[in-house]
């Protein structure tokens, strides 16, 4: 299996608050992201979508991650360790988006294997232009594509 680099990608976020996610697509959309989001509202369905019990459904690749790490069932660490640990999902990248900004959460995410952390900030303003940012960082992102 060889990954080269294409495009178009889908944007998978998993997002409980839904205000919060509503934000998120508004403002990657301004920041210049046109690409398809697909919000997985709680840790379960994020399980269920990368990893169905009659298999794979989904082809992983062309797909980017936003990840929250603050989730009501099963938290965003988790399914970190899950997308990072499957042979067949690690080469997904993914962006941890969250509140918090403990510097043994940073270290944790990364040691799991997230490609970038970013905190959440406080305020409406600063939010919407952090993810517009993080839109104008995807606009460029190159995303595996998987070859057998």
């Amino acid at each position: 299996m060889t990954a080269a680099y294409s495009e178009p990608f889908s944007v998978i976020l998993v997002e409980d608050d839904e205000g919060h996610a509503a934000l998120i697509r508004r403002n990657l959309q301004r920041g210049g992201v046109l690409n398809p989001v697909i919000r997985l509202s709680s840790g379960i369905e994020a399980v269920d979508y990368f990893f169905p019990e009659n298999g794979p459904t989904l082809a992983p690749d062309m797909t980017v991650v936003v990840l929250d790490l603050n989730l009501p069932d099963i938290d965003g660490f988790e399914i970190l360790r899950r997308l990072k640990a499957d042979e067949a999902t690690k080469i997904i990248p993914v962006v941890v988006l969250t509140t918090t900004d403990h510097p043994k959460d940073v270290e944790r995410c990364y040691a799991l294997g997230c490609n970038v952390f970013m905190t959440k900030p406080v305020g409406y303003e600063a939010f919407s232009e952090a993810i517009r940012k993080l839109g104008l960082m995807l606009t460029v992102v190159r995303v595996p594509h998987i070859h057998d």
